[in-house]
């Protein structure tokens, strides 16, 4: 994708073309998968069948289905796309996507920053714990659809002056979004929204986990007792503060061991563990699995490191 006139290049195979300043390219699954298949080599066919290795992308991604099944794996949870499902995946988040030729569908694709300032505060497009699956009811398919529909046919329009496209195309995507984001009738997954304190604590966890484990560090910078995150976490997530921070900490670790290609001992560091070791015991006691063996299904055919 290009970003601000230089071109930024995830570890992902759907890259938008050099010359599209725009920020947004939208485009089926098959399109999806030819392309994996033709600058992807083998590599990128096994992508396309679902059996390609973890993709971390820089930018939105926006999934529907209109034929077909498609599994979807984002930060480790596979979903079912089908219907009127949809699937937004965020920067940071890694995916992998299930078989592209099992189903027929559309693919948005969008810089965090291509919407206008006012339009991203509506649809909390920075929410790093926004919902992943979306299902549509009632009279809100139709209406996505449509909102779909028109922004694909004026992503594929030729002639239009640059500016006036990329405002057409702001505009259509707010359309959609806010469609999505304020159904009539929403069903799925739940936000997350929470009590205040919870909340501050979320974004406090999400700014320090990397070097700060310890209820006490939140209990203090936030001001509260640590007694009070620990029922806040629990009112609103279901565990306590300290389960609550090393859940964050393991999922950045999977992450990390699933698309980077670093060694663990470099993960380990950058997760706030010096001696390698204590990263492994403290991964294993929590996933029952080591680092080595978590990441092996990611890396086919990689030596461990």
């Amino acid at each position: 994708m290009v970003k601000n006139g230089h071109a930024t290049i995830p570890k992902v195979p759907f890259v938008m073309p050099r010359g599209d300043r725009t920020g947004i390219e939208v485009l089926t699954l098959a399109d999806l998968s030819e392309r994996m298949r033709r600058h992807g080599g083998p590599e990128g066919a096994r992508d396309a069948a679902g059996s390609g290795r973890a993709q971390r992308p820089e930018f939105h991604l926006l999934l529907t289905v209109d034929q077909g099944l498609l599994w979807h794996m984002v930060d480790f949870t596979d979903y079912a796309v089908t219907g009127s499902a949809w699937l937004w995946v965020r920067p940071g988040q890694v995916q992998r996507f299930g078989d592209l030729h099992a189903a027929a569908g559309t693919l948005v694709l969008f810089q965090p920053d291509f919407l206008d300032a006012a339009t991203a505060s509506e649809v909390r497009l920075d929410d790093p714990f926004g919902r992943t699956l979306w299902q549509a009811a009632g009279d809100d398919v139709a209406a996505l659809r449509r909102a779909l529909d028109h922004l694909a046919h004026e992503a594929a329009a030729d002639g239009t002056p640059p500016p006036v496209r990329n405002a057409i195309l702001q505009r259509l995507l707010g359309v959609l979004l806010l469609r999505l984001t304020h159904q009539a009738t929403p069903v799925g997954t739940p936000p997350g929204e929470g009590a205040e304190t919870f909340q501050r604590f979320r974004r406090a966890v999400e700014s320090d986990f990397a070097h700060a484990r310890d209820v006490g560090h939140y209990a203090q910078a936030l001001g509260y007792a640590p007694r009070t995150l620990t029922r806040a976490s629990l009112a609103a997530a279901g565990v306590g503060a300290k389960d609550y921070i090393d859940r964050r900490v393991i999922l950045e670790a999977k992450r990390l061991l699933a698309h980077d290609d670093a060694p663990v001992v470099s993960i380990a560091a950058r997760l706030g563990f010096p001696d390698p070791s204590n990263f492994t015991k403290y991964f294993t006691q929590r996933t029952g699995i080591t680092p080595a063996a978590f990441r092996a299904p990611y890396h086919p055919g990689r030596p461990a490191r």
